[in-house]
């Protein structure tokens, strides 16, 4: 039951003058986050959704640079950290999920 409950608490803090640019900053941002792009064409205006890592792994937000996932979904998460790891100061803590949260998550993995 206890295994079930288990989950990674990651928080990040971007260290800015490590960027070469703010576009660098900024994907990472895109890559984390997904981003919106909206583009006009003569009198229309058309909105095209672009997924981050964060859209394909369930997760729950706490803060800004603070969220929670599934400890099965740490490898992939800790790659992508790893990547930009010389850019930004990451750390994971193990925590354990109360039954509302198990159930927010759970939620989070049923709507995709």
């Amino acid at each position: 039951m206890i295994e079930k409950r288990r989950a990674v608490l990651i928080t990040f803090s971007v260290k800015t003058d490590r960027f070469q640019s703010r576009t660098e900053r900024n994907s990472f941002y895109k890559q984390l986050y997904g981003w919106k792009q909206t583009v006009k064409k003569q009198e229309r205006k058309y909105v095209y959704e672009r997924d981050g890592l964060l859209d394909e792994i369930p997760h729950i937000k706490v803060d800004q640079s603070l969220f929670i996932i599934m400890r099965e979904h740490m490898r992939r998460m800790q790659e992508f950290l790893e990547d930009w790891e010389d850019k930004i100061k990451w750390d994971m803590f193990d925590v354990l999920l109360n039954e509302e949260q198990q159930r927010l998550l759970k939620r989070c993995v049923e709507d995709e």
